[in-house]
């Protein structure tokens, strides 16, 4: 008997390019007996690996009983569960909601993370998101819409740290985004918006804060976009790092004189 048998498999599909999903995901993809994926955004080549006898169900056209429908009977005859997200599960992923009837289901499951849209969108900019004496600190967060926010995250409160913000789920209203961000930071501050990063059809704009909303406007990209803000974003500015700084001793590496 296959340990998996019976559990509901959560993963990271990760932010669009197949190869992306982790090793340990596409083994499980690999022996599921039933998938369910968020077909809205999962990028379906990451299916091909399936088996051909899974049944898959997209959710984008399920609600969250009918998922768990599926989950219930499938889990009652001892198959393989993959429940498929989109970049890393734990970041805006809906999983809890799904987990806490699991729970009261008494079905197991595990988690196995991915890879964000957050890192699929900084390798696109070719960005380190942290610098030294620029940024130390990344914002993931997400403008107000349907989906309510406690109002010490609005983003005009958060941009008082004046750190690297990542925006998601906010490109549809990128003129309110930066009209809120502008409170804190100067209106010059690089940004850069990235539409469906690490995908064939991947898009990036850069621009400032002051300019991103026309640009993005002109471009017509309304969803499946990241918004990227900050200093960072200009890769000359800050000071070298300490990890490989010559003159910088630590357990591995003495430090080099002058």
């Amino acid at each position: 008997m296959d340990e998996l048998e019976g559990k509901v498999i959560f993963m990271g599909a990760g932010p669009g390019d197949p190869e992306l999903i982790t090793v340990k995901a596409a083994n499980v993809l690999k022996k599921a007996d039933v998938i369910i994926y968020a077909g809205s955004l999962v990028n379906p080549d990451v299916l091909s690996i399936a088996k051909d006898n899974a049944k898959i169900y997209d959710s984008a056209n399920m609600d969250l009983d009918e998922i768990i429908k599926v989950i219930k009977e499938a889990s009652s005859e001892n198959k393989i569960i993959a429940r498929v997200h989109t970049g890393d599960p734990a970041i805006y992923g809906a999983i809890a909601e799904q987990i806490n009837q699991l729970k009261e289901l008494n079905i197991e499951y595990n988690i196995i993370p991915g890879v964000s849209s957050l890192f699929g969108t900084a390798a696109a900019l070719e960005s380190q998101l942290t610098l030294p004496e620029v940024s130390q600190t990344i914002i993931i967060t997400r403008p107000e819409g349907r989906t309510p926010k406690p109002s010490k995250e609005a983003i005009r409160k958060l941009a008082t740290h004046n750190a690297t913000m990542c925006i998601f789920l906010g490109v549809h209203m990128i003129e309110d985004v930066m009209a809120e961000l502008m409170v804190e930071y100067n209106k010059d501050t690089p940004a850069a918006v990235v539409k469906k990063a690490t995908w064939p059809d991947q898009e990036v704009i850069r621009g400032t804060i002051s300019t991103i909303a026309d640009k993005v406007k002109e471009a017509n990209i309304t969803k499946t976009a990241m918004i990227v803000v900050g200093d960072v974003l200009d890769q000359q500015s800050g000071e070298q790092s300490k990890l490989y700084d010559p003159k910088f001793a630590h357990m591995y590496r003495e430090a080099k004189e002058e």
